[in-house]
């Protein structure tokens, strides 16, 4: 397999730390969600991963599908899970499709779950739910 990135970032203090990547762009303060209002926490930042690279996967499909739409917007919203044995995490991916009927909106999203390397990784591990709009 060919590798095209890597993505290289450090954590200092868990949760209540900060984070950074290795090129400096990425230099963000962490705390527990809903503690403090300038920071972030590992929910929001695998939303935000996982809302982009579906979009783009979702884009990539419908180019080589030559299926052409008016843009697409993915809301990731990302749920931390107690239970008995544990932390979990559930997804569930907002999918807007412009432009398009119905029928091809979900098709695009269906491929592109199939194509995304984070839904690809989580697959059969975290409960993902996605929905398919349109407008």
């Amino acid at each position: 397999m060919k590798e095209l990135f890597t993505a290289t970032v450090t954590a200092i203090g868990g949760r209540e730390g900060r984070i950074r990547s290795e090129d400096g762009v990425l230099d963000i303060a962490l705390a527990m969600p809903g503690v403090k209002k300038e920071t972030t926490n590992p929910e929001q930042l695998f939303a935000a991963g996982y809302a982009a690279c579906f979009d783009s996967a979702l884009n990539l499909v419908a180019q080589q599908e030559k299926i052409k739409h008016g843009g697409s917007e993915v809301t990731a919203h990302v749920t931390l899970h107690q239970g008995a044995e544990g932390y979990s995490l559930s997804v569930k991916l907002d999918v807007l499709v412009r432009d398009v009927e119905m029928e091809v909106a979900q098709k695009l999203v269906e491929a592109a779950h199939k194509v995304c390397p984070y839904s690809r990784a989580i697959k059969d591990n975290i409960t993902v739910d996605v929905e398919s709009r349109i407008a």
